[in-house]
């Protein structure tokens, strides 16, 4: 898995400072951005991250670039709907007789499994290959290719958004790989926003776990990433 944030809002935190300050001054939004000190944003910040005010969140956003994960992960990401996505076609583009295919790490651990996985998804693959060559329209031999088929994506989220991505993709309940992305995403954005992010992801991180019964138990300290 490969990921990089492509682009961000510029001072993001200050975007935001302004936007919301903006609601209570007397000035303009130009000059809020130009003379507010990093104290006063700090300030603001805590106060728009405290009340859950948080629409300000969304006048900065976040583009990463995402490459060597699955349709079964893409499958999950794209029901975030606050977001823009721009992903790799099964449609126009016709994949070579090279194909990568993302192994589970419950399918790696053992030989048998991988072996039983990439065969099956190599079967398809070449029955996706046999029917391009019999004059079938990719788009439609396309239907034979396995979730586990490597893809690439770009997404844009706003900071309100992506809060919530994290909160929910970063719970140790989450899928591994869409959980795998979205620490990786996390780490490359705090960096960016370190204010806004610094308590971001599973909510226990925060406090107490809203998961009921259906809690993995551990305390943030014991979760590790995958």
């Amino acid at each position: 898995m490969d990921v990089r944030l492509l682009n961000s809002t510029p001072d993001p935190q200050r975007a935001i400072a302004t936007a919301a300050r903006l609601c209570y001054a007397p000035i303009g939004a130009a000059q809020l951005m130009e003379t507010m000190t990093d104290e006063e944003i700090e300030k603001i910040l805590r106060i728009i991250m405290s009340s859950g005010h948080h629409s300000a969140l969304e006048h900065a956003s976040f583009t990463f670039a995402i490459d060597g994960v699955s349709r079964a992960l893409t499958h999950q990401l794209v029901r975030h709907r606050i977001a823009s996505y721009n992903q790799q076609s099964q449609r126009y583009v016709s994949f070579d007789d090279d194909p990568t295919f993302i192994v589970p790490p419950e399918v790696d651990i053992e030989p048998l499994r991988r072996k039983m996985f990439l065969e099956a998804c190599g079967e398809a693959f070449a029955s996706y290959r046999a029917m391009i060559e019999e004059g079938v329209a990719v788009e439609d031999a396309r239907y034979l290719l396995p979730n586990a088929t490597e893809t690439k994506i770009v997404v844009t989220m706003n900071t309100r958004e992506l809060l919530h991505f994290f909160s929910l993709r970063c719970c140790q309940r989450a899928q591994w790989e869409i959980r795998e992305l979205s620490n990786l995403m996390l780490e490359l954005a705090t960096p960016v926003a370190p204010y806004i992010f610094m308590d971001a992801g599973a909510p226990c991180r925060r406090g107490p776990c809203p998961e009921g019964k259906m809690s993995c138990g551990n305390p943030f300290e014991r979760i590790l990433r995958v």
